[in-house]
């Protein structure tokens, strides 16, 4: 069998929110909480556990997306003026996206520090 992410917890000030904000922007559902944590399932393999039981240090998720679905996130994002994103951190927050490795990509700042990538071409 091959080695397959199953699921990772992701540091949250506030779970809800957290998992709320993440599901929200790729276009997911946010599960019933499973003892302390609050799930959303990203695809058949892969789960996030948003906890909020300990200190919260800023981590990096990448998603490797199709088109349709990049698209469909920066439609949300247009609509968040508060939510910071874009090409990536040596240029700012400058809510624009970049073509790296052939694709799209864009950086999004979640509520908790996390960095959101998200691209349709692996770099």
């Amino acid at each position: 069998m091959a080695i397959v992410l199953h699921h990772t917890i992701v540091p949250a000030a506030d779970r809800h929110a957290a998992a709320t904000f993440f599901a929200e922007l790729m276009g997911l559902t946010v599960g019933a909480p499973t003892g302390p944590f609050v799930p959303v399932r990203v695809n058949g393999d892969l789960t996030l556990d948003f906890d909020d039981r300990g200190r919260v240090e800023p981590g990096h998720y990448a998603f490797l997306v199709d088109d349709t679905t990049f698209d469909a996130i920066l439609h949300r994002l247009a609509g968040w003026p508060d939510v910071a994103y874009g090409a990536g951190i040596e240029h700012g927050w400058n809510r624009d996206i970049n073509r790296l490795g052939g694709g799209r990509g864009v950086y999004v700042c979640a509520p908790d520090r996390h960095s959101y990538e998200i691209f349709t071409a692996a770099p």
